[in-house]
């Protein structure tokens, strides 16, 4: 789709705000960004004149459930946990996100276009992450990047759930062991299966541990849960047994550890911010946390952990971080730029930039003011969302969704 957005406050984002810019969208990837005046639009491409506007790159969840975990299904369209295995590395969120969730209209009615899908916290080992536009008719065509990460998960959770059934892992101890045992045995897997094509036998594919391969081998990011201070030093603890890259994932009490994940280059996607202190591990739980990491020298990206906090206020808790100490300057980073780079998708997403995506977002004004709403949303080029101001509504343009937002 080819569209040049004119004559608005431009913010890349990983570069200095344009006032007066043009986004020029060819092919469904941006391809100028610039002064009005210094930007060519090619004839037969449609104008959208954004003045008085803010543009801004679409908005990158690092971490939710929509599409598995379906707002107002119940039972039925739950589908975030497999509490039946411990070490579930060879499942995929992939298999179980419905588009036609009514998160993904609400995620492009709060300037979100893309999201990275995770299983969730039940299992020491949850499964594959995957990376997706929240706009498209199947979830094959919504894919940036499969897998994009292996989920983890330490503390309460998997203990809960393990506990309650009487078995393997119901101790933090367990759960470390659950996931010590699963790289010990993939690296095992990996000795076998180099002796058989050295002898040239035939060999039984493990999809388990050929997951956790990618993972040693450095190809996929870990993505840990773990909110407290125990459980983060542990995270760091079994990374560096077996050397794979880290991503800590709530880091609830990651501002008590700050320089000790910022020495070792540890990145941390934290949050959901807008909640109660509902269990033990949340206790430290506050909207400073951000902001400490950050001056820390972590890199920080901000999530809902939807339907925990609904994506649409994923900007909103970017805000509320400013307020208690996060950076203005990089505040917008934690939700574009920073969570790209760190779940390596900064090739096609995160910023306002010749070559990546056409993902756009035209706001009435700056999105930490309240105030602001995303007044219509462009992925690849293509308009996906459009708020009528007149009417008080918005709609997603598209079969799936009729609803206003």
């Amino acid at each position: 789709m080819d569209i040049a957005i004119r004559s608005g406050y431009v913010v890349p984002v990983d570069g200095a705000p344009i006032d007066g810019g043009t986004v020029l969208v060819v092919d469904g990837r941006i391809a100028a960004v610039g002064p009005d005046a210094e930007v060519t639009v090619p004839d037969g491409v449609r104008t959208v004149d954004a003045a008085g506007r803010w543009v801004l790159p679409g908005f990158v969840e690092a971490h939710g459930h929509i599409g598995v975990h379906e707002e107002g299904e119940g039972w039925a369209g739950n589908d975030t946990n497999e509490m039946t295995d411990p070490n579930g590395a060879r499942m995929r969120a992939l298999d179980a996100i419905n588009p036609a969730d009514v998160g993904f209209g609400d995620a492009l009615a709060g300037g979100v276009t893309s999201a990275v899908i995770k299983p969730g916290s039940g299992n020491p080992i949850g499964g594959q992450t995957v990376a997706v536009k929240c706009w498209g008719r199947t979830v094959d065509d919504m894919v940036i990047r499969q897998p994009a990460s292996v989920k983890s998960a330490l503390g309460e959770n998997p203990k809960r759930v393990y506990g309650d059934k009487k078995t393997l892992p119901s101790t933090r101890q367990g759960t470390a062991a659950v996931i010590r045992d699963a790289f010990t045995a993939a690296q095992d897997y990996r000795a076998r299966k180099a002796h058989a094509e050295e002898e040239g036998k035939p060999f039984e594919r493990d999809l388990t541990s050929e997951t956790l391969l990618a993972v040693l081998d450095g190809s996929l990011p870990w993505c840990q849960h773990s909110h407290r201070a125990d459980d983060i030093a542990t995270a760091m603890r079994l990374a560096d047994e077996f050397g794979y890259r880290l991503v800590i994932n709530h880091a609830t009490e990651g501002h008590l550890l700050a320089d000790d994940i910022a020495r070792r280059g540890i990145p941390v996607i934290t949050g959901p911010l807008f909640t109660t202190r509902s269990k033990v591990e949340l206790k430290e739980r506050t909207l400073a946390n951000p902001g400490i990491l950050d001056r820390a020298g972590v890199k920080v990206a901000i999530t809902t952990d939807h339907p925990v906090v609904p994506i649409n206020f994923l900007v909103h808790q970017v805000t509320l971080c400013v307020k208690e100490g996060l950076d203005r300057d990089r505040a917008l980073a934690t939700i574009t730029t920073n969570p790209a780079q760190i779940l390596g998708l900064d090739d096609r997403v995160g910023a306002l930039r010749p070559g990546l995506d056409g993902d756009v977002v035209i706001w009435s004004g700056d999105p930490l003011d309240v105030m602001s709403r995303a007044l219509t949303v462009f992925v690849e080029g293509r308009e996906v969302y459009r708020y009528d101001t007149g009417a008080g509504r918005g709609e997603v343009l598209d079969a799936f969704y009729r609803e206003s937002r």
